[in-house]
């Protein structure tokens, strides 16, 4: 049970009021790192979360930013508290992004400042920590963007870093983190250093403010309230999530009849994810045990464990009928277990890319499946990179460039009472997608289509959404990256609902406008296109909800594609959209 210091007096009204206190500090951490950063990777994308968390490294507050970053970051904060401790004082800032320090993959660089107690004589006391994560568009690795499709040791991926003072004493290290994101990654064998490094040195800038604007607002908060009462709240806070989660578990146990749920789903290579969850029908804990999930694979579809939990705290948070922050009151009533030597538990050399954006949906796929909570969303994120430039394998020469990243919108799954969403980035992603005249300009690309895919989401009383179409031509010769799933799995539909349509990524080869080949790259797929090529993604569909056609009060059927209603008209005009439509 969470510890409360019963020495501050418990108000509800009160509690609701720090809770969106602290929520805001969050959110307005986020606005400081959208306005001063530069990449559109985090400016246009919002590919970052802000969060506050306790004295301990405990999650507090997020605002609704990137769910697979928010549950992961407290495996980083505290890990950085134990490897600090004693050693750390006013003005430092820590940066990391290593898989064993919570790191969630390469890419995403987390910043993480300590707040220090203003009282004299306890000025060497943390009082609180702030961080920030966010998805840098180029870290170095074997592939521009760093989201290689290929990869199978860590090392190919980019810049890992498991603890680095960034800034001690309000000072810089400039050097040092030129050292780590260009110079160490381009010392492994057909590896390169950050391609675009000044961008990024500015992100990271960008997020230090991010911190110090929470930090500054925390001393303000702390100031009008007194440390004693803010760290209680934060304490009751958690509180009331934990409670919360323990009486979802309880109404879940009573409602499936048994209290013994299970889950299993496949990754597109066929290595298993399993899920058995006992829950306590007395005191409302449960353990979540993943034992039979397959071994570590020879790719990059490995999930630190750190990611098995934001799933996780998500999927709980997320079922929770009840207004609360997500914090780490969710996970006090749960225990984790997680085989050692599996995919979701690998080693420390193991490649965990996209591990973080694929893996990560497929764990919530299964733990909503166990619960029976929805059908399946689109499974993916749709990982898309490219870009130019780095060290060439062959001669070694280091060449300037660039590289970009973005994940592209699906359809989510149904449930008892509602339509899946169609063309959203749902469950472990939240990011926006580039906008095309943003793209056009900052790239040299041309956007041809972007838009909904008509009848990709599954059949059902309530319908899955669509997944999206999205039409990119190559103006120059770049490098390519896919990691995408559900292209061989389709998305389950659940209740007798229909299944949501698997993804299609196709490579259109063409010359003077003219289409000589169209080659389809499966789920993963590194390319070098060349100018008038043209990549055309298809991604899937969410699964359904219940057996057959669902009319609206009226009585009029929905359209084939399940996204909008037929015109109301006589019986004679219903019986014929029935015929057109199968209805």
């Amino acid at each position: 049970m969470t510890v409360i210091q019963s020495d501050i007096p418990y108000d509800p009204i009160t509690l609701s009021l720090f809770a969106n206190r602290f929520m805001n500090v969050a959110e307005a951490m986020g606005r400081s790192l959208q306005q001063t950063s530069i990449s559109t990777n985090i400016k246009e994308r919002l590919d970052y979360s802000c969060a506050l968390f306790s004295h301990t490294g405990d999650l507090v507050a997020n605002a609704p930013f990137i769910p697979v970053h928010l549950g992961s970051m407290s495996f980083a904060v505290k890990f950085q508290l134990d490897r600090w401790k004693g050693d750390l004082k006013a003005g430092d800032v820590l940066l990391a992004n290593s898989p064993i320090a919570g790191g969630s993959h390469l890419p995403d660089l987390t910043v993480i400042t300590p707040i220090f107690d203003p009282t004299p004589g306890k000025e060497g006391d943390i009082i609180f920590f702030t961080a920030s994560r966010a998805h840098h568009s180029d870290i170095g690795g074997i592939t521009g963007g760093s989201m290689p499709a290929t990869s199978t040791l860590l090392a190919e991926e980019g810049a890992e870093i498991v603890s680095f003072k960034l800034v001690s004493g309000g000072k810089l290290d400039a050097k040092g983190l030129y050292r780590l994101l260009v110079e160490e990654p381009a010392k492994f064998p057909g590896g390169s250093g950050c391609r675009n490094y000044r961008d990024v040195e500015s992100d990271i800038k960008a997020q230090i403010a991010a911190n110090h604007k929470g930090s500054q607002l925390l001393h303000s908060l702390v100031g009008e309230y007194t440390l004693p009462v803010v760290h209680g709240y934060m304490s009751y806070i958690q509180q009331n999530a934990e409670q919360a989660v323990r009486n979802m578990l309880l109404a879940a146990a009573k409602s499936a009849g048994s209290n013994v749920l299970h889950g299993k789903d496949f990754l597109d290579d066929g290595s298993p994810i399993c899920l058995a969850i006992t829950i306590d029908e007395k005191t409302g804990d449960a353990t979540f045990d993943f034992t039979g999930t397959g071994a570590e694979v020879n790719g990059n579809l490995n999930a630190p464990i750190s990611v098995v939990h934001s799933a996780i705290i998500y999927c709980m948070r997320a079922m929770v009928n009840q207004d609360i922050p997500l914090n780490a009151g969710c996970l006090v009533p749960l225990t984790i277990v997680i085989p050692d030597e599996c995919l979701l538990n690998p080693s420390p050399e193991a490649a965990v890319c996209a591990g973080n954006v694929l893996t990560s949906q497929r764990i919530t796929d299964v733990v909503l499946l166990a619960f029976q909570a929805c059908a399946a969303s689109q499974g993916c994120c749709n990982n898309l990179s490219f870009g130019v430039g780095g060290k060439d394998a062959v001669t070694g020469e280091v060449k300037k460039g660039w590289g970009y990243y973005e994940t592209i919108a699906g359809g989510s799954g149904a449930g008892p009472t509602w339509d899946g969403a169609s063309g959203v980035h749902c469950h472990m992603t939240n990011t926006r997608i580039t906008d095309p005249e943003i793209l056009e300009r900052r790239y040299p690309v041309i956007l041809h289509e972007f838009g909904l895919r008509p009848d990709s989401g599954g059949v059902g009383l309530h319908h899955g959404g669509n997944g999206v179409i999205r039409d990119i031509e190559f103006l120059e010769g770049m490098q390519v990256s896919l990691l995408t799933e559900r292209r061989s799995r389709a998305p389950y539909g659940l209740n007798g609902g229909g299944e949501g349509r698997v993804g299609v990524n196709t490579w259109l080869k063409q010359s003077d406008g003219v289409v000589r080949r169209k080659v389809n790259l499966g789920g993963k797929a590194s390319i070098k296109v060349t100018a008038g090529d043209r990549l055309v993604l298809h991604t899937p569909g969410g699964g359904a909800w219940g057996a057959g056609e669902r009319r609206n009060e009226a009585g009029a059927v929905k359209t084939k594609s399940g996204h909008a209603w037929e015109p109301r008209g006589s019986l004679a005009e219903k019986a014929s959209a029935e015929a057109a439509f199968g209805a």
